[in-house]
């Protein structure tokens, strides 16, 4: 299935049945009077965030979302039905903006959240809603409220375990076919990777989702390149697996790079828990390696590992850190879990 990460999608409300102009007529019954029901609600479109579903695709092949009109009121005082509600179903982590895909509408971060976008008109009263001491015959009914429309952007921000970050070429789309079963594009140009991709990756006893993201570059936390949109990505990702190209001449450059454009990012990305990989170790010499590996270290001020994603060497080693690191994150949220369905005082 192809990832999609952005859709725009037009949404309409049901509009509300029209109130019923009636009177009750039957043999031997000279007065009947007024008996027209009102008109039934018309149904509100719904965002929600559903388990199973890790792109928008849906939403490129229909863009359009309507909800049901309720039924127009009958004679005998009779209502109509209301309209059936509409639901875009989405994933979790998917942000909703206005047309204008700057203003933020909601957030859908976990499976069941649930929004209304468009709520649907009000039935009008029939004229049995309008009778009176002193007008026993009321010759109006309202009409229903209209429905409300709009256009509204869906964007999706990948809720992966681990996000795979690097400068274009550092072996990224490499290192997620070795330990998984994805198959992205690998070739020796940069932007190989123009879409997100998402492996599932199994070490020991722990399962995580691996999203290996486009390459960033200087200056992508203001949209150069692929721009910031794969920023956003690795926002929702619970740890970040950074991929310096261990060919390049000056080690410290990219990894500073990369840095930096978290840093700039904001968002709390640069606080995120990080394992630094020297990658493509089977074209380096061992002398030249361990000076690059000191040298990263230096610069970076933490453990380095060594990996070859051709080969595999180092891969264990790193998944297992990977591992422990998400372990202690799941833990972390299962014990704040438990701990509001305990205490959370009654509403």
């Amino acid at each position: 299935m192809k990832f999609l990460d952005q859709a725009k999608v037009y949404i309409a409300s049901g509009s509300g049945g029209n109130g019923c102009l009636s009177f009750r007529r039957e043999k031997f019954i000279e007065y009947g009077g007024p008996n027209g029901g009102d008109g039934g609600r018309g149904g509100d479109v719904w965002a929600e965030a559903v388990d199973n579903l890790n792109t928008l695709i849906d939403y490129r092949y229909q863009q359009h979302i309507k909800a049901k009109n309720g039924q127009h009121g009958m004679g005998k005082e009779m209502t109509g039905a209301n309209g059936e509600d509409a639901v875009i179903r989405v994933p979790p982590g998917t942000q909703i903006y206005e047309e204008d895909g700057e203003t933020l509408i909601c957030d859908l971060p976990k499976v069941a959240d649930r929004v209304m976008l468009a709520k649907g008109g009000n039935g009008g009263f029939g004229n049995a809603h309008f009778k009176t001491s002193t007008n026993q015959a009321p010759r109006h009914a309202n009409p229903g409220q209209p429905a409300e429309e709009k256009t509204i952007i869906l964007r999706l921000k990948l809720i992966a375990d681990v996000g795979l970050i690097g400068l274009p070429n550092a072996g990224k789309s490499t290192f997620l076919s070795r330990v998984s079963a994805a198959k992205p594009k690998i070739a020796d140009y940069p932007f190989t990777t123009l879409n997100p991709q998402l492996g599932m990756v199994r070490i020991d006893t722990t399962d995580f989702v691996l999203a290996d993201l486009p390459g960033l570059i200087q200056g992508a936390h203001e949209g150069a390149g692929l721009g910031d949109k794969f920023l956003g990505h690795a926002e929702r990702c619970g740890a970040i697996l950074h991929l310096v190209d261990g060919t390049q001449g000056e080690i410290s450059r990219p990894y500073k790079i990369i840095r930096r454009e978290l840093e700039s990012y904001g968002h709390g990305l640069s606080e995120k828990p990080e394992i630094l990989v020297l990658n493509k170790i089977d074209a380096i010499a061992k002398a030249a390696l361990a000076k690059k590996k000191a040298s990263l270290e230096k610069a970076s001020g933490c453990k380095v590992y060594l990996v070859s994603g051709v080969t595999g060497e180092g891969v264990s080693e790193v998944l297992r850190a990977l591992a422990r690191e998400i372990v202690k994150r799941r833990d972390k949220e299962k014990r704040g879990t438990v701990k509001e369905r305990v205490w959370a005082p009654e509403r």
